[in-house]
């Protein structure tokens, strides 16, 4: 029978493709690029406009809309044949959620004899904490005790059932309700965590301390909103990642509580010093901290989305390159100032979500299954504190440590226009141009097949500002790789930065760069399918930051 252009154009292309270990350099075939094409800007577009559409409602975590958005992805996961890889043969791994609503008549917040509002002055960010507490207060810096550094805050204090005031420089991340100061880097992180070093929440748990109270620093004060909005009088937590840690001294484990800049403020008036004017020594204070919670419980459920599509290598197929995205955002705020409402995350991260749904489309249409088999992993609960990734790599439903990589898609929708002079647009990425982050942390592999994935395609603009584990923002720890890489899977990370809609209603799917994301989303389809390819899997090759050594 004749073989037509097309059938000996993808015979020689595939056949013709030699490994990236065999070669050290990534051979992008006609076959290859072809594939890649059937994920175009009308299609991400479409996707994007109905899963960060009003109706969705912002996607919160559990929400009507989220669960909508579920059924979505699995729809278009079973038309197109790929396999069910959640609970039971079903595309859905089930999360209970146990849900503290605060009873406003029985609870109070009082310092200096004055009283606040629980919800708007402070929150409760951790901790099991019910009933009365009545404790001292000491302040202990940013809460960081190093021993390599010779940093010790805590020294002359006793916290042992008093409460922990520390004060953070910068945004939250990973399992770190109080960043890492600048004065500190990953590199001191040496030894065992809570003897040789310790952030303020180990550091309360080892010794006794009833709790740590974060004051509001710039990040929180610029964030209070969705702080409040989030942990505000309802608290929830996932049941299976909530079991309480042992307190060495017997008592339960320390509550975390947020404070706002009003809070904060009162917390120091009339005392020695004051942290918010630049006081750094520790010292406790004269106060007492009086506080009174009651709590309703009930159950509710969320649920990730997991999928596989199977390889075609015989032994190869067994290991797979996961492929995820977070597919919630923050939800709707009927508090909220103005007309907007609702949190419509387009770019974050529906730009994701739905840029893994097309590359599981052009994977679907690809005239030939790779080598090895993909997994997608569409996350709930990240913007809670990455619960689904977390929960994921804590109870698989898939041999996790058949992953050989984790490509994660985290805002990739937005860029940086010409003359935009928005201090808020100052890191957004351009038209060309993606923060790729992570991708040299763990494996040289890795890092050189993403880089010569780039440079033999499309030759996108990688900026590498951020793939640093000692970056300020900690963007690293911030978004769901951040576990497979404690799991020991190499990880990189797509994204676009912070910008003006960030975290606010204005985020929404008219203002992305439709054309950006196809090139993007190309380009991370390809890596994949190189990842697919390789002869051997990636090696952890580096030496791992301290966070990365803990699960």
């Amino acid at each position: 029978m004749k073989r037509t252009f097309l059938a000996l154009l993808l015979t020689a292309s595939f056949s013709a493709q030699a490994t990236f270990a065999q070669t050290n350099k990534v051979t992008i075939t006609p076959a290859e690029k072809k594939i890649a094409e059937n994920i175009t800007a009308a299609q991400i577009s479409n996707y994007l406009y109905f899963v960060a559409s009003d109706a969705m409602g912002g996607r919160d975590t559990p929400s009507v809309g989220l669960d909508i958005t579920a059924e979505f992805l699995k729809m278009n996961l079973q038309r197109w044949g790929f396999k069910p890889a959640g609970d039971n043969g079903t595309f859905f791994q089930k999360m209970a959620l146990k849900r503290d609503s605060i009873d406003p008549a029985a609870t109070s917040v009082e310092i200096g004899g004055q009283k606040y509002s629980y919800g708007e002055d402070i929150v409760r960010a951790s901790g099991n904490a019910t009933g009365k507490m009545t404790a001292k207060i000491v302040f202990a810096g940013n809460g960081w005790m190093v021993k390599s550094k010779n940093i010790d805050p805590y020294a002359g204090l006793d916290v042992k059932g008093k409460i922990i005031a520390v004060f953070g420089e910068g945004p939250m991340g990973g399992r770190n309700l109080v960043p890492l100061p600048s004065n500190i880097t990953q590199a001191d992180l040496t030894g065992t965590r809570g003897k040789d070093w310790a952030d303020a929440v180990t550091y309360a748990r080892e010794n006794g301390a009833a709790g740590v109270m974060v004051l509001s620093s710039k990040f929180l004060a610029s964030n209070w909103g969705a702080v409040t909005q989030m942990f505000g009088r309802s608290r929830m937590v996932v049941e299976k990642l909530a079991a309480p840690q042992a307190n060495p001294q017997g008592g339960p484990a320390p509550t975390v509580f947020l404070a706002s800049e009003k809070l904060a403020n009162a917390v120091f008036a009339g005392e020695a010093g004051n942290p918010l004017a630049g006081y750094t020594t520790s010292f406790e204070l004269t106060k007492d901290f009086n506080f009174s919670i009651g709590t309703k419980t009930e159950t509710a459920w969320t649920q990730n989305v997991v999928a596989v599509w199977e390889g075609s290598d015989p032994a190869l197929k067994n290991e797979m390159v996961a492929v995820g995205a977070h597919y919630d955002h923050v939800g709707t705020n009927p508090n909220a100032p103005g007309e907007d409402k609702i949190w419509n995350g387009a770019d974050d991260d529906g730009s994701g979500t739905v840029a893994v749904l097309s590359i599981a489309e052009a994977l679907a249409k690809a005239p030939k299954r790779p080598k090895r088999s993909v997994l997608f992993v569409w996350h709930a609960g990240e913007e809670k504190g990455l619960w689904g990734a977390d929960y994921f790599n804590r109870f698989p439903t898939v041999d996790i440590k058949s992953v050989i990589a984790q490509l994660n898609i985290d805002m990739i929708g937005r860029s940086k226009k010409d003359g935009d002079t928005n201090p808020k647009n100052k890191e957004l990425s351009g038209p060309n141009e993606i923060y790729v982050i992570g991708k040299d942390m763990m494996s040289s592999t890795l890092g050189a097949v993403v880089d010569g994935t780039n440079s033999g395609f499309l030759k996108m603009g990688y900026n590498t500002k951020y793939d640093d584990p000692n970056d300020p923002n900690r963007f690293f720890f911030r978004s769901d790789h951040f576990h497979y890489a404690q799991n020991g899977i190499p990880v990189t990370f797509w994204f676009d930065g912070e910008h003006e809609d960030y975290h606010q209603p204005g985020d929404h799917p008219d203002k992305i760069d439709y054309q950006k994301m196809e090139k993007i989303t190309r380009t991370i389809f390809l890596t994949m399918w190189e990842l697919t390819d390789l002869k051997e899997r990636p090696k952890v090759d580096k030496e791992l930051p301290a966070e990365l050594k803990q699960r």
